[in-house]
């Protein structure tokens, strides 16, 4: 599928970041040959170990080899009708090495015998030191132990893969069905699944086989008024999810009910877009909102994405250092303001964590890909800057001899870099409940779930906008409004939290297709908060008159 053939059968808006790039690897393949075995392991560490010796005997000082089967397969409908089903498979085996102090990186597909293998780690080496001619810096590695044999597997209930499509098409009939019985002029849903299954190996002694799985299913929904032919949407408020087909069967007791239903631990999609086609409506008779200064109270659905541009982008060392700019610029969290100790990123409310172990998200696994363990790490503690995202040839930088474990490749043909952690709000020690935070506020709005935003290429001046938006007044809802959007900067907004939401009300939030490189690659990725409050944040009015 092309871009252009993807974007209009999904009709999804930009807070899904990288929908555009959406990254379809390999051919196409029936659906139940998403369901047979790779290889199996003992042939996959006797393929390594080929590639390992033959690039030792090259002279590479470190190599690293991953055999990677990656399945992807994407249903898409609208109305009654199923516009696409897709899909792939993608096989092969990438190999990293040092030679003389540099890098070199090279790949093939569907390799299967060890003469290939170290064919491959051949042609490595042959690029390392072709590019040592060239550099006048040694990579310095982070020393790392090796683990021997290990492995890790998303923690699933039920294979998403296993569920038959016409059980996922009849699901996606159904939410189709109540959006227009509701009052929907239009809706398009969509079920991605990817499944990654992942072999490294390298000469520091590891040999780790991992099973990853992610899914999002997803809406939009659009109701136009036929006088005025105006119209307004209302995406899905699902989180993409580290989980299997357990995410779409909800316990009743995980749910959060107010002016939308809130999930903890599973996603009912036919309840949110029952809920979603009245909201669409309700936008084209909601008041106009009028500029100014508010009390924002954002709920996690929203400010995931906040997060995701004016933290985890510019905590992302390459883009501190200057390394990489693509997509999303550099940083103006620079070294000095770090070393200083003392840089406000935000109010002493806020704490920042990096984690890639964190249950249910998107960049949860066992160990990055370049065999790293994976662990949490403070990024931002009571308001001060103290940590940036890492890996094992730039943690030296930062005075450190650990990598954080932030590697991460999307292909078995792409070189492995440095790519944004989990990225989360911790939430607030105190009890305390939306309702009561709602009651605290004189003059204010409350935002769910992300839309459009901008934000500059030093991710600091920034705008966002949301899904739905109430005003409040006197601490009580008082009707919903739209054309909102607020403005800030990324000291200035972080600084002016003042409360956040107790721990039962956390959930998560993240991007399925988050886009970064040259080529490019797309990483998923995570960020949980609870919900919290902003005090005299700018809101502008972004309507026009037509």
């Amino acid at each position: 599928m092309n871009r252009r053939d993807f974007m209009q059968a999904t009709g999804l808006g930009a807070g899904s970041l990288m929908l555009s790039q959406i990254p379809v690897f390999g051919r196409q393949v029936p659906v139940e040959a998403l369901l047979v075995p790779g290889l199996d392991i003992s042939i996959k560490k006797r393929l390594a170990d080929a590639a390992l010796n033959a690039a030792k005997s090259k002279g590479a000082s470190y190599a690293d080899v991953r055999i990677g089967r990656y399945l992807n397969q994407f249903i898409i409908t609208r109305e009654d009708k199923v516009q696409n089903i897709s899909n792939t498979e993608s096989y092969g085996v990438g190999v990293r090495v040092i030679v003389n102090g540099c890098w070199g990186f090279a790949a093939v597909g569907e390799a299967k015998t060890e003469a290939e293998l170290a064919s491959v780690a051949e042609e490595a080496v042959a690029m390392a030191k072709a590019n040592a001619l060239l550099s006048d810096e040694p990579v310095q590695l982070a020393p790392q132990k090796g683990f021997g044999e290990v492995s890790w597997k998303t923690p699933i209930v039920k294979n998403a893969f296993e569920i038959s499509i016409k059980e996922k098409v009849d699901l996606l009939m159904a939410v189709n069905g109540a959006a227009l019985s509701n009052g929907a002029s239009f809706v398009n849903s969509q079920f991605f699944l990817v499944n990654e299954q992942k072999y490294f190996a390298s000469t520091d002694g590891s040999y780790i086989d991992q099973d990853v799985h992610r899914l999002w299913p997803s809406f939009t929904v659009t109701a136009i008024d036929p006088k005025s032919g105006k119209f307004e949407t209302r995406d899905a408020l699902s989180a993409p999810m580290g989980m299997g087909y357990e995410y779409l069967q909800v316990n009743p007791a995980d749910k959060i009910t107010g002016i939308t239903t809130r999930y903890n631990k599973g996603y009912d999609m036919l309840e949110d877009i029952t809920l979603a086609a009245k909201q669409a409506k309700q936008k084209l008779s909601a008041k106009s909102v009028e500029a100014g200064k508010y009390d924002l109270v954002l709920d996690p659905s929203h400010t995931w994405l906040t997060i995701h541009e004016s933290v985890g982008h510019p905590l992302e060392l390459d883009r501190v250092l200057g390394y990489e700019a693509n997509f999303a610029g550099t940083s103006f969290a620079t070294l000095d303001k770090w070393k200083s100790k003392n840089f406000n990123y935000g109010s002493k409310e806020v704490n920042f964590f990096a984690d890639k172990t964190q249950p249910g998200s998107l960049g949860a696994v066992g160990y990055d890909d370049e065999g790293v363990k994976t662990k949490r790490w403070d990024l931002v503690k009571d308001g001060i800057l103290t940590n940036y995202m890492g890996i094992r040839d730039q943690v030296h930088i930062l005075g450190e001899n650990e990598s954080q474990g932030c590697c991460y490749a999307d292909s078995w043909g792409s070189v492995q870099f440095q790519r944004m952690a989990n990225v989360s709000l911790a939430p607030g020690k105190e009890k305390l409940s939306v309702e009561e935070m709602i009651k605290d506020v004189k003059r204010g709005i409350y935002i769910i779930g992300d839309s459009s935003y901008s934000i500059d290429q030093q991710r600091y001046n920034f705008q966002f906008s949301g899904q739905l938006a109430y005003e409040i007044k006197d601490g009580q809802i008082a009707g919903m409004l739209k054309d909102v959007a607020y403005q800030s900067n990324t000291q200035e907004f972080w600084n002016s939290c003042v409360k956040i939401c107790d721990e039962s009300d956390y959930r998560l939030g993240g991007s399925f297709f988050d886009g970064k490189g040259q080529p490019i690659q797309s990483n998923a990725v995570t960020h949980g908060s609870s919900t919290a409050r902003f005090n005299g944040v700018n809101v502008i009015n972004t309507g026009r008159k037509i």
